[in-house]
């Protein structure tokens, strides 16, 4: 892959160095930050973990040690100024830090990117991308690998493998190619036992989050040619279930597990907006239909932010603007 080696240069180089990712981190996001940082660790880097959301409690039992940091200005713009290097993992949009996004646009030092989306913003130096790659775990793999950068170890199997299992929909959705597999098995010998690693991650969920799942089935309806489904979380709906966002991760999926359908969609009210999540079969481009409200991802899973909009106001337009996506020429 290009800029492998650069990138080992710049690493090799820096002694302070800041890791960060997107909001609301996943397990592709916190497995690949944590990857890194253990790697650097041997090689005696200051390094640090910046987030500016907290890990979800459902990834908690990677971060044992406490490493994350949780973005706090007083704290990290200190700290991410005097670094030398920062690195942007699992994103490739810069307001996917959030409340970090100012501290980051002044930062002097060197800036990497490393991620599989597609349609990366010009914000960082340098880049490696791999939008073929199932995970940005994947990428991170490669490099120890082809470049002999680290010697892989129990933890730092155990985030890799984390990082791909939920990001290929633990190993079901179309990127779960043989080679994945191979890699899995690479990482599986250093013992890891992924019954405990799906069980920490999907199954000891709090029960607010099942009573939310409930509510939010309650919601299914399709489209009039019953080919697109689509759900929705209300602010009410978290604050009568105690639960948050990251409570959310997954429930889209229900919706294109009706049958026929092609297209997915979750709405989840936010106090200033909403998001839309997206999931298609096939070969139905949903990064494009999220393109066209300001957002993107993968080709079958994708997502946008509406900020101030109401998702009365716009589910209407989105579900039709969805529907020229299932046009014979699109499903191929």
């Amino acid at each position: 892959m290009e800029g492998y080696k650069k990138f080992r240069k710049d690493l090799e180089s820096s002694s302070k160095i800041v890791l960060t990712c997107h909001v609301n981190p996943d397990g592709d996001a916190i497995g690949s930050e944590l990857a890194l940082y253990y790697a650097l660790k041997k090689m005696k880097k200051n390094v640090q973990i910046i987030n500016h959301s907290e890990t979800p409690y459902t990834l908690a039992f990677l971060d044992e040690g406490k490493i994350i940091q949780k973005y706090n200005h007083k704290i990290h713009d200190e700290i991410i100024s005097n670094s030398e290097l920062m690195v942007f993992l699992d994103m490739n949009v810069l307001n996917r830090v959030v409340s970090m996004v100012n501290i980051c646009k002044k930062f002097k030092g060197k800036t990497w990117v490393v991620d599989h989306h597609t349609d990366a913003e010009n914000f960082a130096g340098d880049y490696i991308l791999n939008t073929n790659a199932c995970a940005t775990g994947e990428i991170i793999y490669d490099f120890f690998k082809k470049e002999k950068f680290v010697e892989l170890d129990s933890q730092i199997a155990i985030a890799l493998y984390t990082a791909i299992m939920t990001d290929t929909g633990s190993f079901r959705f179309d990127r779960t190619t043989p080679r994945i597999h191979r890699i899995v098995a690479d990482l599986m010998e250093f013992g890891i036992r992924p019954e405990l690693i799906y069980e920490q991650i999907y199954d000891q969920g709090e029960i607010g989050r099942l009573k939310l799942l409930g509510y939010a089935l309650e919601t299914l309806s399709l489209n009039s040619t019953k080919e697109i489904c689509h759900m929705t979380i209300s602010l009410k709906a978290l604050k009568e279930t105690g639960t948050d966002e990251a409570d959310i991760e997954g429930f889209v999926n229900y919706t294109t597990s009706v049958r026929g359908v092609k297209i997915g969609m979750l709405f989840y009210e936010l106090p200033n907006g909403f998001k839309v999540s997206f999931r298609s079969k096939g070969n139905i481009p949903v990064n494009k239909l999220a393109a066209e409200f300001g957002g993107g991802g993968h080709l079958n899973a994708s997502g946008a932010r509406i900020p101030n909009g109401k998702i009365k106001e716009y589910l209407n337009i989105i579900v039709g603007a969805a529907e020229k996506y299932l046009t014979k020429g699109e499903r191929k």
